[in-house]
């Protein structure tokens, strides 16, 4: 009995002390979304109990290796134990009612998770190979950064234009794949203002390493005031065709793939691109004409440049829209 009350005291410090640390090493970022709170909290049980699982396995082996190891010149067998059916009863119930709760308490936070909130701001997010855009249908705009209010439900409703890709900001917790052909969708209440980032948390290519961009909670003046700045931008560009199609580019994250300098780039540059002459994959040449350009980013696998991965995806642009890119792309000379 001496050494079950011993080794029984060891595992309650054991797991008190891996708990402690596990506390101390701030293993979570901060919590930014109202999600985070219910999540953090089933975080921190499993925490519990994989400290308290480890220390049961650990501390009696640690115990018996240093208090019943073998003494120098013993050379008896050890006691044959036979089968113990309560202990085997119990750590087969045990765990199953452990997994029952968890999944109860999972069932939950999930059904928290994606309950619609009434009057949630809605912003329909684009994923591509290798980028993000936002648009904001109530406001008429679309950007590559995503800015909401603090305290304000906001309802994402996210497409993808090429593979599988998966829009997660790790202070806000929640995660949620986007798949081409479907809008899933994905509800968030920030309550933190600050600077974020969404990554892409699925492989979705070479690219993958940069797929990020600027995720900023900010209180409702600020908010209000940003979109009266993209408002006006969008007015003001679209004064002129190249203006729009700049707006355009700058907005779809094109600048990822395409440099506007002449830079290497993971697609060709832009800068002098219109009427030269493009060496194509198959060994042909052709003049890089307004056709040439609408076609490239109409059907964009249609005519593969030599030396460059056939990654581009196709982008929900309008034929004006199209056009106003391609005056844009004659002015890069």
């Amino acid at each position: 009995m001496r050494h079950f009350v011993i080794v029984g005291i060891l595992i309650v410090a054991v797991t008190a002390l891996l708990i402690l640390g596990l506390n101390a090493a701030h293993l979570m970022p901060v919590e930014a979304s109202l999600q985070a709170d219910e999540i953090d909290g089933m975080w921190k049980l499993q925490e519990v109990a994989m400290s308290f699982l480890f220390a049961l396995i650990a501390v009696p082996i640690a115990y018996s290796l240093v208090v019943f190891r073998r003494q120098q010149g013993d050379t008896t067998d050890a006691q044959h134990i036979e089968g113990n059916t309560r202990l085997e009863i119990a750590w087969s119930i045990i765990p199953l009612i452990a997994v029952v709760v968890f999944s109860v308490l999972g069932a939950g936070n999930l059904a928290n998770t994606i309950r619609p909130s009434a009057g949630a701001m809605v912003v329909k997010v684009n994923a591509f190979q290798w980028g993000w855009t936002f648009n904001y249908p109530d406001y008429g705009f679309t950007t590559n950064e995503m800015y909401v209010p603090v305290n304000k439900a906001i309802d994402l409703k996210m497409e993808s234009s090429d593979v599988i890709h998966s829009f997660w900001v790790p202070e806000f917790r929640v995660k949620q794949d986007l798949v081409p052909g479907r809008v899933t969708e994905l509800r968030i209440t920030p309550i933190l203002a600050g600077h974020y980032k969404v990554r892409c948390a699925e492989l979705c290519g070479t690219g993958h390493y940069k797929m990020e961009q600027p995720v900023v909670v900010v209180d409702d003046t600020a908010f209000a005031a940003w979109v009266a700045e993209r408002i006006k931008e969008f007015e003001t560009a679209s004064q002129t065709p190249e203006g729009h199609g700049q707006l355009l580019v700058q907005n779809n994250v094109c600048g990822a793939c395409h440099s506007i300098t002449g830079a290497a780039g993971i697609g060709p540059t832009w800068r002098g691109l219109y009427q030269s002459e493009v060496e194509l994959e198959d060994g042909t040449t052709v003049v890089a004409d307004e056709s040439y350009l609408i076609e490239s980013i109409k059907t964009p696998k249609a005519k593969i440049v030599k030396g460059f991965p056939p990654t581009m995806p196709v982008f929900p642009f309008t034929d004006e829209e199209i056009a106003d890119i391609v005056a844009y792309i004659k002015t890069l000379k």
